[in-house]
């Protein structure tokens, strides 16, 4: 290997062999040392070649290429121990050896240093110090290697006490930054990652002088099947590190959306019940997990032995078995998890006392063997029945089961909570996995109950305390998506696992069949508020046909909204919450007033107009005019707005004295959006314009409204919102806004111009187009459903292809569920007519047609 390219061609030729025997299914292990050896082979070589061995000069391997692990594009750190300045021509061959080193295509980080200055900067950096705890010789003067080992050892380069805080509150830092379930994992900064892993051994070398994790076992510090729970979790990680590096060609650690597939692929997974991408990760986050796990207990029992019983662990005695220490459980009697009834009472105790924030590390570890040697679910013995009952009435049940979670016993009780645990669904929409995202769920049913929340919840902090029992709220939360990764209706399944569990437990039938409805029904009061017109009564009286009463109502709600908090961070707004505070009022006036009694549609239209036209009168309108400004109007525009919004779109109408468009964007919310209003000679492609307008500005359409004057104006209502769910607000956003759609509306030949390119994150995605049709409500109009990949443009897309087939837009809803859009659009023939079915067809085909290119492989 005399010249770079030769390197060079030696390193892909040998990427290649990895990459063969990794699909072959050799070890992980093994062929990450023997990465290691390799490049020690090219190093060493080349040192000679560059006649660097006749030199005062030590090469000598750190961090994770000291330790001998190099994934195929790890880094490869080197420090350069010199003795002090260097000869001209040594530094000349130095150079040249680095150059040399690049140029072969290896991503090399060095340091050239003195000891001294190894010494001085180790002690001043930590992860310098970290990288020096695991040097290792490759060529150069044995004894100068000797003695930085020496003084990297001693006592007072950095005390064991002060390591291991200050490797802590490095972990803790990172932990900041990042969750162990994010959609787009790094494989070693995430928690419960290898940098976690990794942690516990840096530790363990300084205070026990250990040279790898198994001499752990010999000290006492590490039992056995620590060690192996340890050494199977980094084989795993270590597997998809190594396939990440394989396929990116690049040091990637972040399983991102668009290598996940080929990861799952190279690693031997297929498509099954559930997508091999997700059997992958769900792999990976129950591997996280159990890290993250392993980690707590070992350095608590790390802070024990380097820093000892601190004065803060005060001992408060909770009863013969049992004693606070500090913010922890401690259990007095090692054998006490025999009993599967102790294992329960340890988050009864913990539920009962607000202090208790964890499990000591002694007795963690002992409930994990206890956990490990459990035969039949916990849920099998009556007693532990009780305890759990206990647990789920308790005001601080739901931090105890937040506890079982985190530390597995919840899956041991519960059976059906196991499948669930690690199971993510690979989409933009879910950003937890399903496991994780429930007991997010649980955590803001929780803060439904506190005082400081009553603002951003009003209505949910109002219901929580009236619910006859929130105990059942608890249970159908933890049973809402028990169902998902078996195939079928979740919902369905969830319910039958949900009335079992009740049944088992004791429950009377009414708490049962409760329990059972809330979590057949979960996803009910979500989907009529964001996909259907609630400001139409029969909507509203479907609905409440549905809740049946006023106690089912405000289950529902909680549950509801508590579940689209948990989703991801970006799914709940106040355009959402006023849908479904909306709703809930609307609903419970129609349980109070009977069925039997439905809403007078007249007589509403009547009201809108007469307190609109007071508030008119009041601002100096003249009702002549106002008059015969309605006269234009049809009934269902009165109807489907409220007087306060029929009242801005008059006043600004009646003082519009020219013939662009008008354009009006509320500087108020509504419903927790910004409302655009659009009056214009209705022209074709109008709606098509608009929503281009929007896409171009990054802003998100959530409801439509699309109507026409007798005399043939548009008069269209639009919520909006920006990208991050917020309303529009800034005076020079709104500004920009209102002139390019009023240019835009003024080009009778406007083309949809060029969308932007697909997002990153959006491209490993397929959503084929589905185009369905559903029952109308209304004579003359077809309701139709659209399901497409969220791409840029698609609104005005679709709206140009109803130009196109010659259907009118009446009004849609409009939702984005992660990557997928799913729309419903009320729709009729330019004749005022239902679309028959070959028009429907027509509409399908132009649909899919112009919509499926991202689709296309």
């Amino acid at each position: 290997m005399n010249t770079a390219l030769t390197a060079k061609n030696a390193l892909k030729q040998q990427n290649q062999e990895l990459l063969e025997r990794f699909s072959a299914g050799e070890s992980v292990t093994a062929l990450v040392s023997q990465r290691c050896r390799f490049v020690d082979e090219l190093l060493i070589a080349q040192w000679q070649a560059h006649q660097l061995d006749e030199t005062p000069i030590a090469l000598i391997a750190v961090g994770g290429y000291g330790r001998g692990e190099l994934h195929p594009q790890s880094d490869v750190d080197l420090l350069f121990l010199i003795q002090g300045a260097l000869a001209q021509s040594d530094e000349a061959k130095l150079s040249q050896f680095i150059a040399f080193l690049w140029d072969s295509g290896l991503e090399v980080g060095h340091s050239v240093r003195t000891l001294d200055e190894t010494i001085a900067q180790g002690k001043a950096d930590i992860t310098i110090a970290t990288n020096l705890l695991e040097a290792r010789l490759l060529c150069g003067p044995q004894a100068m290697f000797n003695t930085l080992y020496d003084k990297v050892r001693e006592g007072d380069f950095w005390p064991a006490s002060d390591f291991f805080v200050a490797k802590r509150d490095e972990q803790v830092m990172r932990h900041a930054k990042a969750s162990a379930f994010d959609l787009e994992p790094n494989l070693k900064s995430c928690p419960g990652g290898l940098r976690d892993i990794q942690t516990i051994t840096w530790v363990a070398m300084r205070y026990f002088d250990a040279s790898c994790a198994e001499e752990l076992v010999a000290h006492g510090f590490l039992e056995q099947d620590e060690l192996e729970e340890l050494l199977e979790c980094q084989g795993y990680l270590w597997q998809l590190r190594f396939a990440l590096h394989l396929i990116s060609g690049r040091d990637e650690n972040r399983l991102l959306f668009d290598l996940q597939r080929q990861v799952a692929e190279l690693l031997g997974y297929k498509d099954e019940t559930q997508l091999a991408v997700e059997q992958m990760m769900k792999r990976y986050y129950r591997t996280v997990r159990r890290v993250m796990e392993l980690n707590q207990m070992l350095l608590q029992l790390f802070k024990r032995a380097t820093l000892g019983h601190t004065k803060e662990l005060e001992i408060q005695p909770i009863d013969e078995q049992y004693q606070r220490r500090g913010s922890f459980i401690e259990s007095l009697q090692t054998d006490l998890f025999k009993d599967p009834v102790e294992i329960m009472r340890v988050f009864l105790h913990a539920a009962r006392n607000s202090n208790i924030k964890g499990i000591y590390a002694p007795t963690l570890r002992s409930l994990r063997r206890a956990r490990r040697a459990q035969q039949a679910p916990l849920m099998d013995n009556e007693d532990c029945r009780k305890v759990f009952l206990e647990i789920l009435r308790h005001p601080r049940g739901i931090a105890s089961l937040s506890l079982m979670h985190r530390h597995g016993i919840l899956s041991a009780y519960l059976p059906a909570w196991r499948n669930i645990e690690g199971q993510m669904q690979f989409d933009l929409f879910h950003a937890y996995t399903v496991d994780e995202h429930t007991h997010r769920l649980l955590l803001n049913i929780d803060r439904f109950s506190q005082t400081e929340q009553k603002d951003e919840f009003p209505l949910g902090s109002i219901l929580i305390n009236q619910l006859p029992k929130k105990g059942l709220l608890v249970l159908a939360a933890i049973f809402h998506d028990i169902g998902k990764g078996r195939g079928g209706d979740h919902s369905k399944l969830g319910a039958v696992d949900a009335q079992d569990f009740c049944d088992r437990h004791g429950l009377n039938k009414h708490d049962g069949r409760l329990v059972s409805w809330l979590v057949e029904n979960h996803l009910v009061m979500s989907v009529t508020a964001q996909r259907r017109d609630i400001s139409d009564p029969d909507v509203v009286a479907e609905f409440a046909d549905r809740v049946r009463d006023a106690v089912h109502l405000s289950y529902l709600y909680c549950l509801t909204v508590a579940d689209i908090c948990a989703t991801n961070e970006k799914t709940w707004n106040n355009w959402k919450g006023s849908l479904l505070r909306d709703l809930y009022f609307s609903t419970q006036r129609v349980l109070a007033r009977g069925k039997e009694k439905p809403v007078d549609i007249r007589a509403r239209v009547r009201e809108h107009q007469a307190k609109a036209k007071k508030e008119l009168l009041r601002r100096g309108i003249k009702e002549k005019s106002l008059d015969t400004l309605w006269q234009r109007f049809k009934a269902d525009y009165f109807l489907r707005h409220q007087p306060n919004q029929v009242a801005w779109h008059a006043e600004a109408i009646l003082k519009h004295k020219h013939d662009e468009a008008l354009v009006l964007i509320s500087k108020h919310t509504t419903r927790g959006g910004t409302e655009l209003f659009v009056y214009s000679q209705d022209k074709p492609k109008l709606f098509a314009t608009v929503m281009a307008v929007l896409d171009n500005k990054n802003i998100n359409v959530h409801d439509a409204n699309i109507m026409t004057s007798k005399d043939g104006y548009a008069l269209d209502s639009f919520v909006i919102l920006e990208q991050d769910g917020s309303p529009v607000s800034q005076i020079s956003r709104i500004q920009g806004i209102k002139k390019a759609l009023v240019k835009a509306l003024s080009n009778d030949t406007a083309k949809l111009p060029k969308f932007k390119k697909l997002p990153r994150k959006m491209k490993p995605f397929r959503v084929p187009t589905q185009v369905s049709f559903l029952p109308a409500r209304k004579p003359g109009t077809s309701m139709m459903e659209l399901i497409a990949l969220d791409s840029p443009g698609l609104l005005a897309k679709v709206g140009d292809i109803f130009y196109r087939c010659e259907i009118t837009l009446l009004a849609a809803k409009i939702t984005t569920i992660g990557e997928r859009a799913e729309d419903f659009f009320m729709l009729q023939t330019r004749d005022g007519q239902q679309l028959n079915e070959t028009q429907q067809e027509a509409l399908s085909e132009a649909l899919a047609k112009a919509l499926d290119t991202h689709n296309q492989v």
